[in-house]
């Protein structure tokens, strides 16, 4: 038995399920067992507690219901890399490291909102009145129309996550199993695990979904595919009209599989906007966030969806926080009507796909193969996460590994390339090339 997990043994305790289930929370919430710790096997843990494999399996099924511990085949039994409960923040990075993990966008490249907070007056608004402010509703129908995406039925959420969450409320119960990109988005894989959706996962290009991937899916029992058109995360993959009429016709013969697409990228992502959906798709619902655009701190994003869909999501809403504030609704109408944010987030698409690209090539240029046709963010193979990760540190580059991304497909490691300057790009090549390529490439000319 490891080192790690007679740790986590020692802080473990109780005699029936739920104290055991109770004192691995606690543990995690106070720093004792962190995001990603081994945890014991049942019969071992049932060993040490003196309880029955029954009552530790019992325990353990509670925490994998709640998304707090993941289970991972011949991996064994882990706590989840993000577990829905508060845990002790990560240490800070060393100074001068470059931050090249965090997957933000580049500040510089998002407007400056308080010239809009200041010319913000509106009228109070009080419960009885309209939850959707009309005049965003209008502006998010011209943008989705222009884009061809269908916007007959549309709500206004609290961010693409969102969003997500409150569509798959309203169709799927605890156990339905979700179809997703593999590499996908991390969030997506805490947020279904916590939801109790085993994720079922769907191999990818850079063209997006494999069809025939999306088929197996579907055929191990998936209700519903979550997907990103574009500036995936992590691989920047974004579909173009080929492989989404490829999707399409796949989906049409499945009219029961809810479909959920996350544009959170929107206008910065760099690439078109593709969708699956139609006007008449049974079940479907669209996100697309301002976060990569106008700010992450604008918690908004429009769903737009079929009636039912729409309808349920603004049900639920109105049992609880009944509706995103109408100031941020003020702001992001304010800013999307303004020229120079428009040029701006113009220049960010343009930017965003420069750095990409540099990055690429750079890497490219030491024999590294690597993905990243649209978004913020560049997919690099590697033979090892941790020491990739971890070398890169110790020469200044701080990355993500892609364990969090990966439910069966290859190693890798994540580089946020939005704030990264072109210039910069062939010493991160040079840095990441001297762990692992085989040797520069030489161009035939």
């Amino acid at each position: 038995m490891s080192e790690a997990i007679q740790n986590s043994i020692r802080v473990i305790s109780g005699g029936h399920s739920a104290e055991i289930a109770g004192s691995i929370e606690t543990a995690l919430r106070e720093g004792e067992l962190q995001p990603g710790d081994p945890l014991p096997t049942v019969r071992a843990l049932a060993a040490a507690l003196g309880v029955s494999p029954t009552t530790a399996a019992a325990a353990y099924r509670e925490l994998r219901g709640r998304g707090l511990i993941v289970t991972e085949g011949r991996r064994g039994t882990r706590m989840s890399p993000a577990p829905p409960v508060p845990t002790a923040a990560s240490a800070p990075l060393p100074p001068g490291t470059v931050e090249l993990a965090a997957g933000n966008p580049d500040p510089e490249l998002l407007p400056r909102l308080g010239p809009f907070l200041a010319g913000l007056d509106p009228e109070p608004h009080l419960y009885a009145e309209e939850v959707h402010l009309p005049a965003l509703i209008e502006l998010a129908r011209e943008r989705l129309a222009a884009d061809a995406i269908p916007n007959r039925h549309l709500s206004v959420v609290s961010g693409a996550l969102d969003g997500v969450e409150r569509v798959l409320l309203a169709h799927l119960r605890p156990g339905d199993r979700v179809a997703v990109e593999d590499p996908g988005f991390s969030g997506v894989f805490h947020l279904l695990r916590a939801m109790g959706h085993p994720p079922e996962p769907v191999a990818m290009d850079e063209r997006g979904a494999l069809p025939e991937a999306v088929e197996r899916a579907i055929a191990r029992g998936a209700q519903a595919f979550v997907l990103t058109p574009r500036a995936q995360n992590p691989t920047g993959a974004a579909l173009d009209a080929e492989r989404a009429g490829e999707l399409s016709a796949v989906l049409a013969e499945r009219p029961e599989v809810l479909i959920i697409e996350d544009d959170h990228g929107g206008e910065a992502a760099g690439a078109p906007a593709l969708t699956l959906c139609r006007e008449d798709t049974p079940r479907f619902a669209v996100v697309r966030s301002v976060s990569k655009t106008l700010g992450p701190d604008l918690r908004l994003a429009l769903l737009s969806g079929d009636a039912e869909t729409v309808a349920r999501v603004e049900g639920r809403q109105l049992l609880g926080t009944r509706w995103v504030s109408h100031l941020l609704q003020h702001l992001v109408v304010a800013l999307w009507r303004d020229p120079e944010v428009a040029q701006l987030v113009t220049r960010a698409a343009r930017t965003y796909a420069d750095r990409r690209n540099a990055l690429v090539t750079a890497l490219a240029d030491h024999g590294l193969r690597a993905q990243g046709r649209s978004g913020l963010n560049v997919w690099v193979p590697v033979p090892e996460e941790t020491p990739a990760v971890q070398q890169l540190l110790a020469a200044g580059y701080a990355v993500r590994a892609g364990e969090a991304y990966r439910l069966a497909s290859p190693p890798a490691i994540r580089i946020t390339t939005a704030a990264l300057a072109c210039e910069a790009a062939p010493q991160v090549a040079a840095a990441l090339a001297a762990l692992i390529a085989p040797g520069p490439v030489t161009h035939a000319t």
